[in-house]
Formats: structure tokens, C-alpha cells, sequence
């Protein structure tokens, strides 16, 4: 199997390129390499035609381009969501180039390019893939750096099972328009002081559907159909971050005229923790200690995300504000098998009371040590 080009090479573009700068390259290389452009070599640019498609797909979508630009085509490896979904994945959705309806505004640039009217309508009776959704979900730190499966609730669009999705009563069928034979679009010749022009607007009869239906299914009311509440269940991988997003493939609206689902994006939010914080794939806390620890040297037992501890040995004369970090206990990278620190900082904690012994011995501690506060160039001691 071929190797991919990169998105950005596909187009011309820098990685900076602005959304305006993107759109006008995706269109100058789609008239380039459309087939009915290349009628001499027709199967090597409709490959490049694709390949144009699938580029300006993800990067012109901010949530893939934001994908693809980290973590590159397939994003991390080993992880299947619900229903074959998969963190981070995302596919061309290209599927052909009959219907210039689905490139929104370069419909018009294909049309008048080709011969056609500058005017465009649209069929609704066009295969067509479904609406992508979105959706947020909350999940607590230790579920961030442990990994988690969620069950999640979403409304969607999907097909009538009563009507198998055709909208027309059970036992019966839509019938094809006669105005219109079933394209759902009806074309008009008009003579112009330039010769003759074809145009196409939608049918009056069947609204560009192609079909008439005269038994409607009472569930779906004829839509074909139905909003539904349904529940999925979803793998959170160990190391998420927040605001990164898991997409679950074909879990998003129903396709129209057997055209493929939607995609499902989830968003996950970590929920702020009253110990620990994070940065990049490092754990981080403040972890305190006596005194007496920090000047003579102390054995911890500090608590880890997951539960467990791990004892850490504190030099004597340990200053509070001191770094330490115990190696692989961070977060594993959710795009490789490695994992950050777990990096705690020390506080020295100085007893607030004392009791007259307690006062005595520090008072002929501090005899001992010819004790005196430092003294600074610029302060109160200055």
C-alpha cells in the first residue's frame, strides 16, 4: 500500500495557511484534477482528485486539522471505541465526485467551470452522509491517568425501523415522481442573447426527493426518520488530557439514502484534583514535611495517583521549595508507550506551637548554631 502524502504537501499550503489561503488551493487543484477535466487521462486525476478531497477534508474542519497536525494520519494506535469507533480516527469520507452539491460554494465554480448554469439547486435526493455530533464528557484526574469505560447518552437521528427508513406505510411504497422521473430535479432550456442555457431547480412535486409518498409511515410521518435516545459505551484511554477529543466512527446522524453515519466527537474535561496537577505528561504536588525531616533527613511514603505509594529517602538540610521526582509514575503518553514523572516539591512545615521543652531545646539548639538572619543588600536586615 502506498504511503500518504502529507495533507499540507497534497495542497501547496504551509502548515500556517489561513482558512481563505486553503480554500482557494483545494479549489484551483479540484478544477485541476477533476475527471471530466482530464478526459485523456481520466483514472490518474480522479486519484488525484481524491486525494485533494481527503486533504481539504481535515484540515479545512478545525477539530481534525487540530488532529492531524498532532498526532498525523492515524493518530494512537490500539484503541477501538464502541461500536467500531477509535480515539482519534478519522477517515477521507470521500465518496466520489457525481455530486458537487456536497463542496458547498464550489458547486457554482464546477458548474459554470464545466459549461453549466451559474446557478445551482439542489437535490435532496442526493446519497449523503450524515451530520457528524458533539458532545462533552466529565471524567475525574485519577480517571484521566488510569484510563476509564463511560457509558454515555446522545439523541440522534436514526432510520425508522418500522418503514426500514423509505417513509412510506408498512405494506406499501413511494412511487416514483412523474415530473420529475424520479432525479428530483426538473432541467429548463432557456434562450439567452448568448445562445441556449441549461438550468435545474428542485421539483415542485416530489421537494427534489424523486419519490412520492400517498401512505406516509405513521411513526416517522414520512421522514424515514426517527429521533431516538440511545446509549454507547466508550473507552477513555490512560493519559487523555483535557479537552482532547475521542471520535467514535459512524456513531454520529444517519446517512440520507443509504449514505454512511455521521461521526460521534467526544470532548473530555478533567475535573481539577485538590493534591494533584498536571503539565504536559508530569504529575505534580506539594508534599509536606516536618522540621525536623528537612534537617535531619527523612524516609516519605509518598501517595501516587493510582492508589499505591513509593517510598522516597529526603537528604538532611532539605530547603522547602526542593524538587524531586520519581521516574515513570506521570501520565503515559496517549501517542507512545512512555510516561512522564511524578514531580513533588517539598514545603518544610514549621511547628506553629511549641511547649516549654520543646521552646528550651530549640533555644539552646540555635546557641549551638550562632544563629542570625542572613544578611541582604536590600530588605530590613540591609
Amino acid at each position: 500500500m502506498a504511503q500518504k502524502r502529507d495533507y499540507y504537501e497534497v495542497l501547496g499550503v504551509s502548515k500556517n495557511v489561513t482558512d481563505e489561503e486553503l480554500k482557494k488551493a483545494y479549489r484551483k487543484l479540484a478544477k485541476k484534477y477533476h475527471p471530466d477535466a482530464n478526459p485523456d487521462n481520466k483514472e490518474e486525476a480522479e486519484k488525484k482528485f481524491k486525494e485533494v478531497n481527503e486533504a481539504y477534508e481535515i484540515l479545512s474542519d478545525k477539530q481534525k486539522r487540530q488532529m492531524y497536525d498532532q498526532f498525523g494520519f492515524d493518530g494512537p494506535q490500539g484503541f477501538n471505541g464502541s461500536q467500531g469507533g477509535g480515539y482519534y480516527s478519522y477517515g477521507s469520507g470521500f465518496s466520489g465526485f457525481s455530486d458537487f452539491g456536497d463542496f458547498g460554494d464550489l458547486g457554482d465554480i464546477f458548474s459554470s467551470f464545466f459549461g453549466g448554469s451559474s446557478t445551482r439547486s439542489r437535490s435532496s435526493n442526493g446519497v449523503r452522509r450524515g451530520a457528524d455530533l458533539k458532545i462533552n464528557i466529565d471524567i475525574t484526574f485519577e480517571e484521566a491517568y488510569l484510563g476509564v469505560e463511560k457509558e454515555i447518552s446522545i439523541n440522534r437521528n436514526e432510520k425508522c425501523s418500522t418503514c426500514n427508513g423509505s417513509g412510506a406505510k408498512k405494506g406499501t411504497t413511494a412511487e416514483k415522481c412523474s415530473m420529475c422521473n424520479g432525479t428530483g430535479k426538473i432541467k429548463q432550456i432557456a434562450t439567452t442573447p448568448f445562445g441556449q442555457m441549461a438550468t435545474q431547480k428542485i421539483c415542485s412535486q416530489c421537494n427534489g426527493t424523486g419519490k412520492i409518498i400517498k401512505e406516509p409511515c405513521s411513526d416517522c410521518k414520512g421522514k424515514g426518520i426517527v429521533k431516538k435516545s440511545i446509549k454507547l459505551k466508550v473507552k477513555i484511554p490512560e493519559g487523555i488530557d483535557e479537552g482532547q477529543t475521542i471520535v467514535l466512527k459512524n456513531e454520529g446522524e444517519v446517512g440520507k439514502n443509504g449514505g454512511p453515519n455521521g461521526d460521534l466527537y467526544i470532548v473530555v474535561h478533567v475535573k481539577r484534583h485538590n493534591i494533584y496537577s498536571r503539565k504536559a505528561e508530569h504529575v505534580l504536588c506539594d508534599i509536606p514535611i516536618t522540621f525536623t525531616g528537612a534537617a535531619l533527613g527523612t524516609e516519605l511514603e509518598i501517595p501516587m495517583v493510582d492508589g499505591t505509594k513509593e517510598k522516597y529517602k529526603i537528604p538532611e538540610g532539605t530547603q522547602t521549595g526542593t524538587k524531586f521526582a520519581i521516574k515513570n509514575k506521570g501520565f503515559k503518553s496517549v501517542n507512545g508507550n512512555w510516561r512522564g514523572d511524578f514531580v513533588f516539591t517539598v514545603i518544610v512545615q514549621t511547628p506553629k506551637k511549641l511547649t516549654r521543652e520543646q521552646r528550651e531545646l530549640l533555644t539552646e539548639l540555635a546557641k549551638t548554631m550562632n544563629e542570625q538572619p542572613p544578611i541582604k543588600k536590600r530588605g530590613i536586615f540591609g
